[in-house]
This record gives structure tokens, sequence and C-alpha cells, in this order.
């Protein structure tokens, strides 16, 4: 009785593991239930089932109700995708590609636009995911139109933009306008996800490769490769009219993002000015901007506002490596007295090294027009050819405290620190005549592998005992 007890025993336990093992493979391949597909090889007559997918896009859009995921085979599409249905917080509604299958939204056959011409489209939308695409291949020529691979308007909610690919977006006139992601807050926004994305090799005219404009609350910008674009990486705007109210980007996070090679250099729009930031803030309001990985652009990191009596406020610039922009590294405050400025913002632990490679006089930090009430802390800091580790020009600037910095000291080369106009060719006099950086040193912080970029310290670095 106790054999076949336990030969019973056994059996069950088997076809527990196996139902088990089959359950975990089912689950991974399985379909999400309500799910419409399109093909290139469809037809809009059908089901849109697997079997008898659809033929277009707009047709599937048009099909779309909350819960809905399009499922989009591999193909080129030759049209524009315009979301006219909400999903809900139950019920998205996905538009994705198939599996890893490569689907291209190619605004290719789109002649002579003459206003907003976006490949995709979301206005006034709700619980709305776009994930998978590649979005490329449209040209506007007109100064009065504006390219965008993914616009978001009005006042849509509750948008995530994933694992995208949007490129070769441009305009060819001479002050036009192009974005490779939009978000344009005129309503009331908010819950804007923008990851794992690469936005590359844009011709952007005054414009953004990724922007976010107007009212909105809360958003993440993660995890997103920016590159080859010729004007700003990543823009966070406020004051510009794009909302009657609340007009101004707030309440986000920017983290983890690779952003190179973003230059205004030779854009007819700006000439040979080197004015492109990596990530740039203007007029935002409590950001954290940290974890990324920001050089070869133009300006690394900048936060101010173009308005006149108008501020970043709270703009947490922390744990980025910045190194071997253009102009310079990190900046903050207006460039010229007819701007607005920088307040209750923090720049700390992060690695600016060798920026200002164009001997642009621009430095690693460059405090510009009405800073205020900022601290400058924790940083590591390498000089460029130019030799300044700290440039600023003007004297509208209070309340900001610097301390607990370490300056990479290099034999044989000396440093320049320049406070409120004042220019100091040492540490020490610097320190006594600003009261800046008393608890700072000048000192190497023993990277360990410059050459690769390896900002990783020593344990016997002199720095640990600074910024920790």
């Amino acid at each position: 009785m106790r054999k076949w007890y336990f030969i019973l025993s056994a059996c069950i336990l088997v076809s527990v593991i196996i139902a088990f093992a089959y359950d975990k493979t089912g689950a991974k391949e399985a379909e999400p239930a309500n799910s419409l597909y399109v093909s290139p090889d469809g037809n809009d007559q059908n089901e849109g089932t697997k079997e008898k997918p659809f033929r277009t896009l707009g047709h599937a859009a048009k099909k779309a109700v909350p819960g809905t995921t399009v499922m989009i085979r591999e193909g080129t599409y030759h049209e524009t995708l315009d979301v006219r249905e909400s999903g809900s917080a139950e019920k998205p509604i996905t538009f994705q590609n198939y599996e890893n299958e490569k689907v291209v939204i190619s605004g290719e056959s789109i002649q002579d636009a003459e206003y907003e011409t976006p490949l995709i489209q979301i206005h006034n939308q709700q619980y709305i995911t776009i994930s998978g695409l590649t979005i490329q291949d449209l040209s506007v020529s007109s100064e009065e139109a504006t390219a965008m691979g993914i616009y978001v308007s009005g006042s849509s909610s509750h948008i995530t933009i994933k694992n995208n690919h949007v490129r070769d977006i441009k305009t060819t006139a001479d002050d036009g306008n192009a974005h490779g992601i939009a978000v344009y807050g005129s309503g009331s926004m908010k819950d804007i996800k923008i990851e794992d994305n690469t936005v590359e090799k844009l011709t952007l005219g005054a414009s953004e490769a990724v922007v976010l404009n107007g009212n909105i609350d809360g958003f993440t910008v993660r995890g997103n490769v920016v590159r080859d674009n010729n004007n700003i990486g990543i823009d966070l705007i406020g004051y510009e009219g794009t909302a009657a109210q609340n007009d101004f980007v707030r309440n986000g996070i920017v983290e983890n993002n690779t952003v190179y090679n973003n230059s205004t250099y030779g854009n007819p729009a700006y000439g040979d000015d080197y004015s492109a930031g990596g990530i740039y803030v203007d007029g935002g309001q409590s950001i954290d901007i940290k974890k990324n990985t920001v050089y070869g652009n133009d300006i690394g990191i900048e936060a101010t506002s173009e308005h006149k009596g108008k501020y970043a406020d709270d703009i947490q610039i922390t744990d980025n490596k910045v190194y071997e922009n253009a102009y310079t590294g990190i900046s903050i405050g207006g460039y010229d007295q007819k701007r607005g400025g920088t307040s209750h913002s923090v720049i700390a632990h992060n690695i600016v090294y060798r920026n200002d490679t164009k001997g642009l006089d621009g430095g690693q930090l460059l405090l510009q027009y009405d800073t205020k009430n900022n601290k400058i802390e924790k940083n590591i800091i390498t000089a460029s050819d130019s030799r300044i580790f700290i440039a600023n020009d003007f004297t509208k600037n209070e309340g900001n405290k610097v301390n607990h910095n370490v300056y990479h000291k290099e034999s044989g080369k000396d440093g320049l620190w320049i406070w409120k106009q004042n220019e100091y060719d040492s540490f020490s006099p610097y320190q006594n005549a600003t009261n800046q950086d008393q608890d700072s040193i000048y000192a190497d912080p023993m990277y360990r592998d410059e050459s690769s970029h390896d900002f990783t310290l020593d344990p016997d670095s002199p720095a640990w005992s600074v910024i920790e």
C-alpha cells in the first residue's frame, strides 16, 4: 500500500511540474487578449486578426478601443498614424511592433508640407503607448512647417513612448523647425514617459531633438540615446506661451540618458555658434537630472530661463558624467542681461571633465547672469587646455555656495578660477578672495583610466574624504 502511495505521489508531482512549466511558456508567448493586426500584406476589409490583418495604421487606429493592442507586422508604412481614441488606466491602448519584427513608419512620400507635420500624433488622448517602431525620413522645406517624428499635444496624459528609433527628420529651411519627439502641453498634461528610445541624425533648424514644453506636471525621460543632431538634445521648456496657465515643465526626472554629438555649429539658424545643450532646462522647475552621460555637445548640461524675470528653479543636477563638450560642461544663468536665471538649484556629485574643447573660455562650470541661492558641491572637475575651472563673468550673482569640490591638479599646469569678473590663477587666492570652496581641495583625484573615460576613483584617492 505504501509503495503505491509513493508512486501515485510522484506522478502527481511530475504532472504539477510539467503543468507549471507549460503555463510559464504559454504566458510568455501569449498575445494580448484584445489584439488587432496590421500588415503590408493585409487588407482593411479584413477582420484585423493575425491571419487576416488590416493593411493600414489609420484603419487600425479607427478600430482601436480601450484595451486594444495594435500589433504591427514587419514592413514599411508610408502613412501617418493619428491616435483617435483614449485608453484607460485599466485598459490602455498600445501600438507596437509584433515580436521583434522591424516596423518602419516613413514620411518619404509626404511632399510640400506647410504646417505641423508629425508621423505619429497623439492629441488630447489618455493612456496611450507607442513602442518598438522606427520613425524616419520626413522632410519639410517651408519655414512655416514643422517636421516631427512623434507629436503629443493638447491635454494628453499617461503617455508612454518607448523603445522607438526616430531618425532623419529634418527641415531644409534656414530658419525652419523639426523635432524627433515633441510634447507640447497647451492644456494640462501629466505622466509623460519617454524611455529607451534612440533619437538621431535630425536636422532641427531652431528646434530640439526631444522636447517637453508647456503645462506638463510629472514626466520621465529615461534611458534614451540622443545623438548626432544639429541642435539641442533634450529640452525642458517654460514660459514660451505654449499654455494659457502653468506654462512650464515641472516635477520630472531625466536620468540614465546618453546624449552626445549635438551641435549647432554649421546649422544655418546659428551659423558658427556652439550653443546646443545636450540637456537643457529653459524655465523648468523641480527637475532631477541624474546619472546621465553627456559628451561631445556644445554645452553639456544647462539650466536657466531665456525669459527675463523667470527662472529655472529647483533643478538638481547630480551624478552625471559630463565631458569633452565644446563650450562648457555645466552652465547656469542667462547668457545675457535680457534673460532670466537659475535659482535654488544644486550641482553635485558630477564628473566634469575637460570641457571647453574649442577654447571658448566657458570652462568646466559656467555661471552666467542672475544666479542666486544655488549650491555647487562635491563635484570632481578637470580643466581643459583653457585651464578654466569656473567661469563667472557676471556680477549679478548672490547667495550661491560653492564647496567640497575636487579640482584636478596636474603637474606643470596652473588653474584659473573666474569669480564675479575677477580672475585668480591659483587656488588659495581664489578661496581667500571669494570665501568659496573653503573645504574643497586642489589635488589629483586618481581616476582609474582617463583615456577610456573610466572615472572610477582609486581607493586611495584624496577625493573620497571631500565628496562623501
